[in-house]
């Protein structure tokens, strides 16, 4: 498995509940765009209409030797899914107030490309805070941890 893209904010803004493998509807040119690793995750989320899976915002930079061929960088892009895990999260959606987002971008063993979707709550800001003060806990605990060993 390589990582393309990763949405690092998405663990801080958001508590993660359920995390889900989907594949991508992509063009040729997107393709070899997210190859060259020129993606971006930070302002994308997914959205459930129809009955279909949508990937939305997510920017995937125009490839240089597509030329007239090429792509629109920010268009929807199809999740694929199975029917039921759409109804389920439909579900889920609707009546708990959570929400869709992608945290990775990768290839898996079989050179296909897959996201990484998350079912997620926002994280309030006190609930930030508070990861940020573990976190830096932690950080000063392993720095003190590496100087006993010496």
């Amino acid at each position: 498995m390589r990582i393309v893209a990763e949405n690092k904010k998405a663990i801080f803004n958001y508590e993660i509940i359920e995390r889900l493998e989907a594949g991508l509807v992509l063009l040729g040119s997107e393709v070899k765009s997210i190859r060259e690793g020129r993606v971006s995750l930070k302002e994308s989320f997914a959205e459930i209409k129809d009955g279909e899976a949508y990937l939305i915002n997510c920017h995937i930079s125009p490839y240089e030797a597509a030329n007239r061929f090429n792509h629109d960088p920010l268009r929807p892009r199809k999740l694929l899914l199975h029917r039921q895990e759409i109804k389920r999260l439909t579900g889920k959606i609707k009546e708990k107030g959570l929400t869709l987002i992608p945290t990775k971008m990768y290839f898996n063993n079989k050179g296909k490309i897959k996201v990484e979707i998350a079912l997620a709550r926002g994280k309030r800001a006190y609930e930030k805070k508070e990861a940020i003060k573990t976190r830096d806990i932690e950080r000063e605990l392993r720095a003190e941890m590496k100087r006993w060993r010496r």
